[in-house]
C-alpha cells in the first residue's frame, strides 16, 4: 500500500467533498481517499502509486482543480 497526498483548489462544502472523494475513489487500486475541506489537502491509499495525470482527471472531473 502507498499513500499520498494532493492539495485541492475549490471545495467550499460537504457536497465538494464527497464529489472529489467518490472521483477519486473510482480510480483503480484506490482503498481509502480522506479529503480535509479545510485546507484541501486530499490522502489517497491505493495498492500502488498512482500517476498524477489520472487523480488530477479525477478531481477535474469532480468540478476542481488539483494545485499540489
Amino acid at each position: 500500500m502507498t499513500e499520498a497526498t494532493y492539495t485541492v483548489e475549490g471545495m467550499t462544502c460537504a457536497h465538494c467533498v464527497g464529489a472529489v472523494r467518490e472521483e477519486v475513489g473510482e480510480l483503480t487500486g484506490v482503498r481509502e481517499v480522506d479529503v480535509d475541506l479545510a485546507s484541501g489537502a486530499v490522502k489517497v491509499v491505493s495498492e500502488q502509486p498512482l500517476a498524477v495525470d489520472a487523480v488530477s482527471a479525477a478531481v477535474t472531473e469532480a468540478g476542481y482543480r488539483l494545485v499540489a
